[in-house]
Order: structure tokens, then sequence, then C-alpha cells
């Protein structure tokens, strides 16, 4: 009995997993509970093995789309959808309103492969049967049980009759021609015959090799050139690569050399952008100050400006936001401060209330002089008014290592205070104290200083500082542009956007 379902045209659903798999039955085995189809087709494609068999476990879903006559291979409306492998849904057969033929409509299901007609429009399609080539339920129903018997997966049971006695063969029956000639859009889209695809992979490098970049390349700058466009590169053209540092945009040169002064300097200093600052003789920074104190940049304006400038760079040494912290619960940082009676020292002390005011603990050494300056006085009075200690005797000076020193003893005309028991006393505790020194505007005698500095702090223009100054610093105190050409120095400003910024030996 299986024997005689072969050659009918079926679709089996093996589940999401194997998919859907049409073709002709070339074997029913009730034994084993196999099925084999040939010429199969996996998903409306053509498998490359002329043959396929399924188990019964396999098959969740089974559709008998052609029933072939007796003596004939072909019945059902093959019409080429089998062949290609998108066969429609399963037949269903009815009895017509005659009696002598039944009449079998394919409707379009989206749940299974839909059929893309070729050369004709094939929407609706009637078939009609003959008798010979129908069969009874129960012969089919036993056929399908042997395959079914094992697994309940679900089948499509399509219903025959016999009282059909049509002699002719499928008569498919067009509708939407004419002529013949009429072709549906599908069909010019769809219409290929998919034998006609090539197995073999598309070769690039001998399709690529069939252009020749270097004469298009070459017709390209000739024509370019000939219309004066502007060229877009060949291959032999390597791009412009800049480093991370530089600008791609095109700017003016940078002019190294901004400070020109009217004697040949000294010792010349640079800053962290490669500008050369030149340093000037005494005499010529004396004349500065006193041009631009003339102009109304009065000494109390160069101390206040001098002691935000040398406080800010204290706070700098001192940690900065990472000690100053409310958030910190550790010792404030302790400053000695160590002035001598003259305008630096006025300038340590202005430097000292700053640092009180952003609550650094200052300890402020001062001989006791019978005449002060004015300067000291004034300062005096607006150190006292802080929360920083004045003492007159180095035995009041801290016993234990300090944060750090700043130095203000020095002063670049009266050299004998070296020789006064006082400042050999706070030298001999400085150098004991073992605390990172920051001189204020130190001086340039050939004398060796006392105390040997790790920071120096110049104001304006740099003097020409030995090593014993340690790293050179430059404050802007706020000398107009032109009070510098007045004495003779043509200025640039190599501050930038800060205050205080390093200077580098050359």
């Amino acid at each position: 009995m299986a024997t005689d379902w072969l050659g009918s045209i079926v679709s089996i659903n093996c589940g999401e997993s194997l998919g859907v798999y049409q073709g002709r039955v070339s074997a029913v085995d009730q034994v084993s509970q196999t099925i084999s189809l040939t010429r199969p087709f996996h998903n409306g494609v053509k498998c490359l093995v002329p043959e396929v068999t399924f188990r019964a476990g396999d098959i969740t879903e089974l559709k008998i789309l052609e029933i072939p006559g007796p003596g004939e291979g072909r019945q059902c409306g093959e019409l080429q959808q089998a062949e290609m492998g998108i066969p429609g849904v399963g037949c269903q057969v009815g009895p017509s309103q005659n009696g002598t033929g039944k009449v079998l409509k394919k409707p379009i299901s989206s749940s299974a492969p839909q059929n893309i007609p070729r050369r004709t429009d094939m929407k609706n399609q009637d078939i009609i049967i003959s008798p010979q080539q129908q069969c009874s339920k129960s012969y089919m129903d036993r056929h399908v049980e042997t395959l079914t018997q094992s697994k309940g997966f679900r089948r499509r049971h399509n219903s025959w009759s016999s009282s059909s006695r049509h002699p002719n063969q499928v008569t498919p029956k067009k509708s939407g021609l004419k002529n013949g000639q009429m072709k549906s859009k599908d069909d010019e889209c769809f219409g290929d015959d998919i034998d006609e695809i090539p197995d073999t992979d598309f070769d690039f490098e001998g399709n690529l090799a069939l252009f020749d970049k270097a004469a298009v390349f070459e017709e390209i700058e000739t024509y370019e050139r000939r219309s004066g466009t502007r060229s877009r590169g060949t291959p032999n053209e390597k791009p412009a690569r800049y480093r991370h540092d530089e600008n791609i945009l095109e700017s003016e040169p940078i002019v190294y050399r901004r400070i020109v002064v009217p004697q040949n300097a000294n010792k010349e200093f640079c800053t962290d952008s490669g500008l050369v600052v030149p340093s000037v003789s005494y005499e010529l920074h004396k004349k500065l100050l006193s041009v631009a104190e003339k102009h109304g940049l009065t000494l109390e304006r160069r101390l206040e400006m001098t002691g935000v400038c040398a406080s800010q760079m204290a706070l700098s040494l001192l940690g900065g936001p990472n000690r100053l912290n409310p958030k910190n619960v550790h010792q404030r940082p302790t400053v000695a401060l160590l002035c001598g009676p003259h305008v630096k020292g006025a300038q340590g002390i202005s430097c000292g209330r700053h640092l009180s005011n952003h609550d650094v603990h200052v300890i402020l050494f001062l001989p006791n002089f019978v005449k002060m300056l004015e300067s000291i006085t004034n300062e005096l009075n607006l150190f006292s008014k802080t929360q920083g200690q004045q003492v007159s005797s180095v035995k009041d000076l801290p016993d234990t290592p300090v944060d750090l020193v700043i130095n203000c003893l020095d002063c670049h005309e009266n050299a004998f205070l070296r020789d006064q028991p006082w400042y050999k006393a706070v030298v001999d505790w400085a150098n004991q104290n073992r605390a990172p020194v920051l001189s204020i505007d130190p001086p340039i005698s050939e004398m060796e200083q006392g105390i040997d500095a790790k920071w120096s702090l110049a104001l304006g223009l740099p003097l020409p500082l030995g090593e014993r100054a340690g790293r050179v610093y430059l404050c802007d105190i706020g000398i107009p542009q032109k009070v510098f050409q007045e004495v003779g120095i043509n200025y640039h400003s190599p501050f930038g956007c800060k205050f205080v910024i390093p200077l580098h030996s050359t």
C-alpha cells in the first residue's frame, strides 16, 4: 500500500530547527518509519543532495500537494512550482455542482510557502481532476497512519470523493491574460529560473584586476590640471601628518624672543612655552620700578601685588587644594616668615597677611628697631588684625620643623645687616630646621647668602641670580607695557593667563 503513494509531491514541516522540505516521494519504509524525497527543496531552495530521508519522529506536519494518476508522473497542476520547490498549500477537493468532477482551489495562505506565478497570472486557478486520479478517503488514511504511529503529529486532512468521471487531465484555467503576452510585475522581477543561478563564487580579484587605477587617476589629474580645479590627490601623494601638540590651523609664526633689553643680558631664562626672558641688572630694575612709581604704581600697590603673588605660590607649595581643604582633619600648615627692617621685609609681611587669611598658621619674625619704615609699620598694622603670630627673638621660633620658610632677610643695598647677631642667629635656626625655603626678591650680591633657597620669586623681570637661588619663578606686579618701553625695554608679556610662571635656565 505504501508503494501506491510513490511519486506524490508532499511538503514536510520538521519544526523551526529543520524547516520545511518539499519533494517527490521516492520511498516509504513502514518498518523503520521513514520517508524519502527525491529532488528535495529546503525552505524554497533546491538542496544539493539528490535525496533526503526523514524519520516519523522528526515530522511535525505533512501535506500532500499532488497525487499522480495511473501512468502519470506529474499531475495536480504541478505547473513548475513543485519543480521550483515553492508549492502552495494542500489541495482541497470537493464535488462540483454537476457531480462530474472536482474543482480544486488553491488559496494563498500566510502560514505556508506562497506561489510566485511564472509567465502567467495565477491568482485563482481552477483544476479539474478525472475520476482515475482520485482515491478513497480510507485508503489515504491507512497510508498516512503508517507514518504517524510513533509520534502524534498534526496533519492536514484533505477530503476526496470518487463521484467525478471527467476523463481529462489537469487543465489550468488562466485568467487575467491578454493573448498570452501580458506579464505581471512579479513575473518580471522573479521570473528567472533558479537553475540558471551559477553555483561558483564571484571572482572579486579577477574583476578588480580589470580596473586600471593608475590610468584613471592619471586621467583625473590631467583633467583637473587643464580645468584648473584643485587636485584631490593621487596615490603617490602623502597627506600631511601632525603631532598631537601641533595646530592644524594656519596661524602666525611664534616669535620666541619677545623681550629685548637695551644691554646684553648676563643670563637668560625661558618659559615652559619656549619664550626667552632675559635678565636685567639691578640698576635697570631699580629704574623700572622708579618710573612705574612715577606713573602711579606706588609702593603700596607694589607691596600688595607682590604679597598676593607670593602667597599664591606659597599656597601651591604647601599642597594647594589637597592640603587646604575643609574636609581634611589634619593640622594647619605652618609657615615661618623671616623679615628684615626694609622694603623686602614689608613684602614678606604682606605675603604673611594673605597666607593667614587662607587659614595658614604664620609665625612672623621681625627684629626690634627703634624706628621702622612707614611701609613696614602699615603692613604690621594689617598683619596684627589676623591670627598670625609675631616674634622678635629667635628663641620664640618653633623647635620642630615647619612646612615652609619664607626668607625676606636680605636686601639689595644694606649688606651690613649680615653682620648683626640677630641675622646670624636666624640663619642658624633656618639651616637647622631643614624646611624648604622660598626666597622673595633675593639680591644679586656676590657675597654668599646664609640660607640656601629651594625656590626664588623674581618681580617683573628676573635678576641674574646664581645657583644658590634654586628654581626661579617670575611674578607679574602690574607694570604697564609702555613703562618698559620708557626705560628702553621692548616688552611683551610672557605670563599668558597666569600671574606666576616658572623660568628655566638656558
